[in-house]
């Protein structure tokens, strides 16, 4: 079975298909920004976060892998939410049909027939904390959608994270020990900037999170978190997140200098592995240049039952086998990077 990985960049999509070495077609939807691409493993159609200064923030898909696009309704917010939609930032799948879309400014979506139409969460647009949510830098985004075994998280910057167990009703915070540096509050209820949140196939209650403020994990669905830089990691700022699917204590990080200086960490383009739930970290970065200052953002990190995969601002996706022990330019001097997803077709 062939890997296929959908490539959002500020120039449109593109697919790369491992075929002995690796394939390029693209771009697609030019003149769109795509920032999030899935090829939904239920029926193999291609969805798209794509956000256009003319056209506004919208969804794609393609139920013939690019060949052609239709592209959703309108998609707003409520006049009386006094809030304006900014930019559409991740899809994910839900159960039986339902889609989610997570967007700017900290909103949710639902869609129940293929992303044609979509619904606000209102449990989220109406939350009691929303008043002390803060944009980020790249705006106020609703991304990092998860769904384990009836529970729902999503990770929102600059609000926290948040879980739901009904069907997204009702959200609570769950930022317990989680810290804020630039809060008033050193760890507030909510206000925390999380650049990426996943939760772990084979140990659903454990969660990891990539922060602006450190790396963390969770053994208890996000009640209480570890905090796990400072052991190996040259910063605790980062946005690239990736798991092994195989083994809950391995975590695949890509740490950035600092907030004020959006490029890897020492002028290395360097991904840390733990293989013991954080205690410690090791770089493994044999293959990579070791001299770059790149830039890996917040959904252009994934991973898959063979190989991890990221794609860079200055546009070169890279891949490792489990492990990363060495590593691969699938392909380079694309459009700077801004996701990138892998499926099996």
């Amino acid at each position: 079975m062939a890997v296929l990985l959908p490539v959002g960049t500020r120039k449109g999509l593109f697919l790369l298909r491992s075929n002995g070495g690796w394939e390029v077609e693209g771009p697609l939807l030019s003149g769109w920004s795509v920032y999030h691409a899935i090829v939904d493993p239920r029926d193999g159609t291609l969805y798209a976060a794509t956000n256009n200064p003319f056209y506004g923030a919208t969804v794609h898909r393609s139920s013939d892998l690019g060949k052609s696009w239709e592209r959703a309704e309108e998609i707003g917010l409520p006049e009386d939410s006094g809030l304006k939609l900014n930019a559409t930032w991740h899809i994910e799948p839900g159960k039986d049909s339902e889609l989610w879309l997570g967007g700017d400014p900290g909103v949710l979506f639902r869609s129940d027939d293929g992303g044609l139409t979509w619904e606000v969460n209102r449990g989220l647009l109406e939350h009691p904390t929303r008043e002390r949510w803060q944009p980020g830098a790249g705006g106020m985004c609703c991304h990092s959608i998860q769904l384990v075994n009836g529970t729902m998280y999503i990770a929102i910057s600059a609000a926290g994270s948040f879980r739901s167990q009904d069907g997204g009703e009702t959200w609570q915070p769950i930022n317990k020990d989680v810290a804020a540096d630039f809060h008033p509050e050193t760890y507030p209820e909510v206000g925390q900037c999380v650049h990426k949140l996943l939760s772990h196939p084979a140990k659903p209650d454990r969660l990891w999170q990539q922060n602006h403020c450190g790396v963390y994990r969770s053994d208890d669905r996000g009640d209480n978190w570890d905090r796990l830089d400072g052991n190996g990691l040259p910063s605790g700022f980062g946005f690239g997140l990736a798991l092994d699917p195989d083994d809950p204590d391995v975590a695949y990080v890509i740490p950035e200098e600092s907030q004020e200086y959006h490029y890897t960490a020492e002028g290395r383009l360097g991904v840390y592995r733990t293989a013991d739930g954080g205690a410690s970290w090791e770089l493994a970065a044999n293959g990579l240049p070791e001299r770059a200052w790149a830039a890996v953002l917040r959904e252009g990190c994934t991973f898959d039952r063979g190989a991890v995969y990221f794609g860079t601002q200055s546009g070169s996706v890279w891949t490792a086998p489990q492990g990363a022990a060495n590593w691969t330019e699938a392909v380079r001097d694309l459009p700077p990077i801004l996701s990138v997803e892998a499926a099996d077709v």
